[in-house]
């Protein structure tokens, strides 16, 4: 393992690939409302308990009749049908109708049995009260659902490892399923640790910040169909960082360490991640800008990052780790960050052996090309994001672009 005074880098795809290796995660499931389950994960195959539509139904308002009844019926030469009544919606009909009867029905209305179609409204006309005239023919079938068929009994809803959406919610309710079985949502411990660093709400001493980091990451992991639980902040004193980092263990399947990553004389990080168990520390060093102090490890079968405590770097470098991890809890590969062609403004540099991130601001030249204009700042402000409108992404090796290139651009 190399020393932390010397550490060697590893591509952020190679250092993923560390994880996967050596951490299977086992996510257990729970009972969840359906009214309250969108964006969770099925733990298993959702079969429907009944029929939809659980009666024949009118797609249209119009007549419910006997298909053969109308036969041959035209503007010319139309069909007379005896007026039974009005079938109110939420009710089922008290009685067939006979041969040469029609009876009104609405939209989603259960057909009586005897009848097998429907004749919309505007191809009818009343001659008087208990009598009307077809002036187009309605084979058997048309403008009906059958019973069953959205949905048969017994049929396949939705398929384990399915995120649930929102139209997905309804047709759960619509079948009567009320509760699911979800996986559980990762929980994502994250602790800072720093003397400088003070709650937000706190008021500052000379010397102090507020401490970010615990919000942006957690507004990550959430973001991510996970569960953020927020450790407080540790002393730069090993015995309460120690202390701290085990009890947040005991209680997360993620751990995320911010601050102490870096290579100084009051690294201790390294001792604490290893500390918490086998195999320990994978990697220590990202070939990524900003990052590259980052740690990868695995202790007792959960991984953990040690991030750097700067506010961009921290958050940068776990929007490369956490949104994997997490969707390798669920089962799920997390989806790829929407993209945008732009034109690059200026130059940008890189420096071969790194992937950069920087971020950018998008604007529309007057012919409507779209524009990226790097947001150049001090690398610890996290106002260089909140003013970007995406991430342009420098591969390994590539020396950086020229002015006026055209890049893919991530939205943030």
């Amino acid at each position: 393992m190399p020393s932390p005074e010397f550490f060697q880098v590893l591509p952020v795809a190679d250092a993923l690939a560390l994880f996967d290796q050596h951490w299977q995660p086992q996510p257990p499931a729970e009972t969840i409302a359906t009214a309250s389950a969108l964006d969770r994960i099925l733990a298993a195959d959702v079969h429907s308990p009944e029929q939809v539509p659980a009666f024949r139904k009118s797609t249209v308002d119009g007549y419910a009749v006997r298909g053969s009844d109308t036969f041959g019926a035209s503007q010319s030469l139309p069909a007379f049908l005896r007026l039974r009544g009005e079938l109110r919606m939420g009710e089922a009909p008290r009685d067939d109708i006979d041969a040469g009867e029609a009876l009104l029905i609405h939209t989603g209305g259960m057909l009586p049995a005897s009848a097998d179609a429907v004749v919309m409204l505007e191809h009818a006309q009343t001659i008087n009260e208990g009598e009307i005239e077809i002036l187009r023919a309605a084979a058997p079938g048309e403008n009906v659902i059958q019973a069953g068929e959205d949905v048969a009994a017994g049929a396949l809803v939705l398929p384990r490892r399915h995120r649930l959406r929102p139209q997905d919610i309804g047709g759960l309710l619509a079948v009567g399923i009320h509760e699911v079985e979800a996986l559980s949502r990762p929980r994502v411990g994250i602790l800072s640790c720093g003397d400088e660093l003070a709650p937000p709400e706190a008021s500052l001493r000379p010397g102090m910040v507020r401490d970010i980091n615990a919000y942006t990451l957690s507004a990550l992991a959430e973001k991510h169909g996970a569960a953020p639980l927020r450790l407080g902040i540790a002393a730069d004193a090993i015995e309460d960082y120690r202390q701290r980092a085990q009890a947040g263990f005991a209680a997360c399947d993620i751990l995320l360490l911010s601050a102490g990553s870096s290579v100084s004389a009051r690294d201790y990080t390294r001792d604490v991640i290893n500390g918490l168990g086998e195999p320990g520390v994978l990697q220590h060093g990202l070939a990524t800008k900003p990052g590259k102090p980052t740690i990868i490890a695995v202790c007792e079968k959960k991984p953990v990052i040690g991030l750097p405590g700067n506010p961009v770097s921290a958050l940068l470098v776990a929007r490369q780790l956490l949104p994997h991890l997490i969707g390798r809890y669920l089962g799920r590969r997390p989806e790829p960050p929407a993209t945008k062609k732009a034109r690059l403004s200026q130059r940008v540099a890189s420096v071969t052996g790194r992937e950069d991130w920087l971020p950018v601001k998008l604007t529309r030249a007057d012919d409507g090309e779209t524009l990226a204009q790097p947001v150049f700042g001090k690398s610890n402000l996290i106002f260089t994001l909140i003013d970007a409108d995406g991430l342009l992404r420098v591969p390994l090796n590539t020396g950086g672009y020229e002015s006026g290139s055209i890049v893919d651009i991530e939205r943030i």
